[in-house]
C-alpha cells in the first residue's frame, strides 16, 4: 500500500516501447503524455517540478485492524439464521432485528471506548417496493456519527456503509435461512471496524476530523436498496453535503489463489460531457491514497447488470463508489443453504477471506481519515483558452486558514489518473504555457496544510456557438 506523494508519471503503453525507450536512453520528462509517440511536446519549454506536499501523517496501520472482532461480529449476524428485511424486528435470536441489535451493541461499545465522540442513532422510517408486496414495510438503518470538528466543514459528511440484511433463493421468503456472511455482513463489519479504527484515534494532533464520519448500516438493500435511498434524503435532512459514499458489499470471500488480491471499486462516469463524475473523481482519490497495489479501479458504475447503496448517491449526482471482491462466487450468493449434485450453495462464513477482509476495512479507513481532513473542494472550476496555444484554468474558494494551495491536475483523454502539473497557492486563474486545451483534461484540487488533499473537480469547457449556428 502507498502513501507516497502523487507525482506526475509516465504511462508506456507497451512492454515493447518501454524496453526501446530504455535501449535508446531516454530520460525526457513527461507529465500528462504517454511514452513512445511521435507527437510535439506539452508544453514546449521546460516546466519546473510541481510542490508536492506529503501525505498527512497517521496512517491507519494494517496492523491496527481487529480480525477477531470482525469475525465476531459477522458470526453474530450469521446466527440470526436469516436477516431478510421481512423477517422480524421484534425477536432477538431471529431475523433482522437481531442483526440490528448486534451491531447496535458493538458500535455502542465503540462509542464508549471513544470517550463519547461516536454517536450511536437508529433510524425507523416506512418504504415501500415491489419486494415489499407494494406495501409499506418496516426497516431500520444503524448510524454511529462522528462529528466533525471544524465549524466550516462539520456539514460535510464522508459515509461508509454495509447492508445488515440478506436473503436466500426467495427474496419473499423470511422464514428459510440466509447466512449473508459475505453479502452483506462483511460489508458491515468494514463499515463498524472503520469506526473502531478512526473513532479512537487521534486524527490530526487535534483529536478529531475536519468533516463528519458516518458509519452506517443500512438495511433493504435486497427488497430494492430501500434504506440507501431513505439514507439520501435523511443526510439531506439534516443539512449536511456528501464529501464521498464509500459502499462496501461483498468484500470478504476471497479464496481463489494467490489470495489476499486486490478489492475492485466500481464508479460510474456520470453525464456531463468531456467530464468525469465526482464518483469517478472520489475513486482517484481513493486509490492514490491506498495504492494501486491495494484497488482495482474499474470505470463501471456498478457489476454488470448489479445494483448496491452507492447507486441511490450516484444517480442523485453524488460521489459514490462500490468496494467489491476481486472475483465473485454465484453459488454463494443469494442462495438458500443447501448441497444439489455436489454442489454447496449458501453464503457461509467458511468461505471468508479475513486477511483480505481486513485489508478493506484499512483501505476504507484510510481514505475516510484523508478526505476528512483534507479542504474543502474548490469551486467554479472552468478551462479558458480555446483556439490559443495556452490552456487557461481557473477556480474559487472559500477562505481556509488551514489550506496550503491547490494543485492544478492534468491527464491525456485516453489516461485513467491524474498527473500533477502545477501548485498554485490561492484560487484565480492559472495559465498553463503551451498546453493545448485539446489534447487534455485538467482539474483542481484543494491541498491542505497537513498534505491531505480534497477529490479533484474536473474544470468544465467554455461553451463556444457552433460555427453558423445560434446553438452552443
Amino acid at each position: 500500500m502507498s502513501n507516497r506523494p502523487f507525482a506526475a508519471r509516465c504511462v508506456v503503453p507497451s512492454v515493447l516501447a518501454a524496453a526501446l525507450a530504455l535501449l535508446a536512453g531516454a530520460s525526457k520528462p513527461c507529465f500528462a503524455q504517454s511514452a513512445g509517440g511521435h507527437d510535439p511536446a506539452e508544453p514546449q519549454q521546460k516546466v519546473a517540478k510541481p510542490r508536492l506536499l506529503p501525505r498527512p501523517a497517521g496512517a491507519v496501520a494494517r496492523a491496527k485492524v481487529d480480525e477477531k472482532s470482525m469475525r465476531a461480529l459477522i458470526e453474530e449476524m450469521v446466527a440470526c439464521g436469516t436477516r431478510l428485511t421481512l423477517s422480524s424486528w421484534t425477536d432477538p435470536k431471529h431475523g433482522v432485528g437481531c442483526a440490528r441489535d448486534h451491531i447496535a451493541a458493538r458500535l455502542n461499545e465503540i462509542a464508549k471506548d471513544s470517550g463519547g465522540k461516536l454517536q450511536v442513532f437508529i433510524d425507523r422510517f416506512e418504504s415501500t417496493s415491489a419486494r415489499t408486496g407494494d406495501k409499506p414495510v418496516h426497516l431500520e438503518n444503524v448510524y454511529g456519527i462522528l462529528p466533525g470538528t471544524d465549524p466550516a466543514l462539520a456539514k460535510t459528511v464522508f459515509i461508509v456503509s454495509g447492508h445488515f440484511d440478506s436473503r436466500p433463493s426467495d427474496v419473499m421468503d423470511p422464514n428459510s435461512d440466509a447466512p449473508g456472511a459475505d453479502d452483506d455482513a462483511s460489508g458491515v463489519a468494514v463499515s463498524v471496524e472503520s469506526a473502531r479504527l478512526l473513532s479512537t484515534a487521534g486524527a490530526n494532533g487535534k483529536g478529531g476530523y475536519r468533516a463528519t464520519l458516518l458509519f452506517v448500516a443500512v438495511s433493504g438493500e435486497e427488497q430494492g436498496l430501500l434504506g440507501s435511498t431513505h439514507l439520501v434524503d435523511w443526510v439531506k435532512a439534516q443539512g449536511y453535503t456528501v464529501g464521498g459514499m464509500l459502499d462496501n458489499d461483498i468484500v470478504g470471500d476471497d479464496l481463489s489463489p494467490g489470495a489476499p488480491h486486490r478489492v475492485r471499486l466500481f464508479s460510474g462516469n456520470g453525464e456531463i460531457d468531456d467530464c468525469d463524475s465526482s464518483s469517478r473523481e472520489l475513486s482517484r482519490a481513493i486509490e492514490e491514497i491506498d495504492g494501486t497495489s491495494a484497488i482495482r479501479m474499474v470505470f463501471r458504475v456498478d457489476r454488470y447488470g448489479r445494483g448496491g447503496d452507492h447507486y441511490p448517491f450516484y444517480k442523485a449526482g453524488l460521489p459514490a463508489v462500490r468496494f467489491t471482491e476481486a472475483l465473485e462466487d454465484y453459488n454463494h450468493q443469494h442462495q438458500t443453504p443447501r448441497t444439489e449434485n455436489g454442489v454447496e450453495y449458501g453464503d457461509s462464513l467458511k468461505y471468508l477471506n479475513f486477511a483480505f477482509l481486513g485489508n478493506v476495512a484499512r483501505d476504507n479507513a484510510e481514505a475516510l481519515r484523508q478526505l476528512a481532513l483534507a479542504p474543502a473542494l474548490p469551486k467554479d472550476a472552468r478551462l479558458g483558452g480555446a483556439v490559443t496555444p495556452d490552456a487557461k484554468v481557473s477556480w474559487s474558494a472559500e477562505e481556509d486558514s488551514e489550506r496550503a494551495g491547490f494543485e492544478i491536475l492534468w491527464r491525456e483523454t485516453t489516461e485513467a489518473r491524474w498527473s500533477v502539473y502545477t501548485f498554485a497557492e490561492s484560487a484565480g486563474e492559472t495559465v498553463l504555457n503551451g498546453v493545448s486545451t485539446d489534447n487534455h483534461f485538467f482539474a483542481v484540487r484543494s491541498v491542505g496544510k497537513n498534505g491531505a488533499r480534497s477529490i479533484a473537480v474536473p474544470t468544465e469547457m467554455e461553451r463556444r456557438p457552433i460555427p453558423g449556428t445560434t446553438k452552443k
